[in-house]
């Protein structure tokens, strides 16, 4: 289904990423034998990665047919960033996530290969005001979120991660073809006391302009997981009038 605002064509299906954040193995494969036929793309973070069957999930749910968001935020010297995006790209994982600084950001971008997808963290769904001063930011979490985007697509990075209070300014400040992935959301009817501080819902994330979003807890943590994913999965359909 083609997004309104950037003309990408991108099944309605695959636009709901679920956040594996469990801490073993065996609980992720349980979780995406139970979503079968709901959820058809999912999220590695680096607790489930490092839980010593990092690369055996990731073979798993791709000989399984299924969509890889690799979510480590590589941070290192460039070339051990160029290396590790060349073991994830060869493993046929669909995202993976880089830090944004330049040099880190351009060598992942060249050795990324024909299929995997490069996405920069702009800035985490757990930052405020207050921690961006603490980190000695002097502008606010959207011109942060803005000037990394274009770096990140100057570097040859094929997208970012934001939240959704940053789309509609990445959509009419950056190029349309840009990939944004919102973290962060939660229903409407869900908006639990956690560590993301900067939320939307499904629909208003899609509505402004996302290409996908990440949800965690309010599937993982539901009473009935592929009821609450298919309510999402429904409401995404219903944005995009299918």
């Amino acid at each position: 289904m083609s997004d309104r605002v950037s003309g990408k064509t991108i099944p309605v299906a695959q636009r709901l990423i679920f956040a594996l954040d469990v801490p073993d193995v065996d609980q992720a494969m349980a979780l995406v034998e139970k979503l079968d036929g709901v959820v058809h793309f999912y999220k590695i973070g680096l607790e489930l990665f490092m839980s010593g069957r990092g690369f055996e999930l990731l073979d798993w749910l791709v000989a399984r047919d299924l969509k890889v968001f690799l979510d480590l935020k590589f941070f290192d010297v460039p070339a051990t960033v160029a290396a590790a995006v060349r073991q994830v790209a060869g493993r046929g994982a669909t995202f993976a996530t880089v830090h944004g600084n330049q040099a880190i950001m351009e060598a992942a971008a060249a050795s990324k290969g024909a299929h995997l997808k490069i996405l920069a963290v702009t800035a985490l769904t757990s930052l405020d005001r207050g921690d961006l001063d603490d980190l000695g930011f002097a502008c606010d979490a959207e011109a942060l979120v803005l000037s990394r985007a274009r770096r990140a697509l100057a570097a040859g990075c094929d997208g970012v991660v934001s939240s959704g209070l940053e789309i509609p300014a990445l959509r009419a400040d950056v190029n349309h073809e840009l990939l944004i992935v919102s973290p962060g959301i939660r229903p409407v009817d869900n908006r639990p006391e956690d560590d993301q501080k900067r939320v939307v819902s499904p629909g208003q994330a899609f509505e402004a302009g996302a290409d996908y979003i990440v949800v965690g807890r309010p599937i993982r943590d539901a009473a009935d997981p592929v009821a609450a994913a298919a309510a999402i999965q429904r409401e995404i359909a219903g944005v995009f009038n299918v």
